[in-house]
């Protein structure tokens, strides 16, 4: 519709329930988008009021405009406290944080997809994105001293990374491959593409000085 969305968030109901509890907010705990406009105060205005027109459209419920800049930093500032707040659902655990990007044409059907894989698996979790660009990610919440936990959160990541490449996406948003993506960098560009990157890196690193062991092996 042509609204230059500035930014939007998206957070399922276990991270508005755990933001609630850990700001003291008392937001409605089903899943939540956060928009941000800019421009002046008469077309921010005409941009906030279609896109509640389409959230309505889409049944959408409880939209609630905050202009008052202390009222917007309150908000934005209890999604950038996230994963703090989602760490308190399960004291002394850790997370596992993963990190995947698709279409937006795909990407509801990629979020529940996973949504109800990692429900089957009963780990407990909290879903957020910058799903402007179609980027999401599931914070697991995980016993570090269970094996079993662990393995299960690895096979939901794994799952979800595997989807999102199905659906044309990528296997990193923005967290970047690292050392835990190297086989999905594989999975998602091919042998081939990962032989060009290696033999690159061979020539220009021959000691294998810059950050070794990361995005490719040796």
């Amino acid at each position: 519709m042509g609204v230059p969305v500035a930014r939007v968030e998206f957070l399922d109901e276990t991270s508005v329930r755990a933001l609630n509890a850990h700001d003291k907010l008392s937001l409605p705990e089903k899943p939540l988008l956060l928009f941000e406009f800019h421009g002046s105060e008469y077309g921010v205005k005409e941009q906030a009021e279609l896109v509640q027109q389409i959230a309505d459209e889409h049944d959408a419920t409880g939209f609630e405009w905050a202009t008052r800049p202390e009222d917007r930093s309150r908000l934005w500032q209890a999604r950038h406290n996230a994963y703090f707040a989602l760490l308190q659902l399960r004291p002394g655990s850790r997370a596992i944080s993963t990190d995947c990007c698709v279409p937006i044409s795909r990407l509801a059907e990629c979020l529940l997809a996973t949504k109800e894989d990692i429900e089957r698996e009963g780990v407990t979790h909290g879903i957020i994105g910058h799903v402007g660009d179609g980027n999401f990610h599931v914070q697991m919440i995980i016993d570090p001293n269970d094996p079993a936990d662990i393995a299960r959160a690895e096979g939901v990541n794994a799952r979800m990374v595997s989807r999102a490449i199905a659906m044309q996406g990528t296997c990193t948003g923005e967290h970047g491959i690292g050392l835990h993506k190297i086989d999905f960098l594989i999975q998602e560009s091919g042998e081939a593409t990962v032989d060009v990157m290696r033999t690159i890196k061979h020539a220009l690193d021959p000691h294998n000085i810059f950050n070794p062991g990361k995005v490719l092996r040796w």
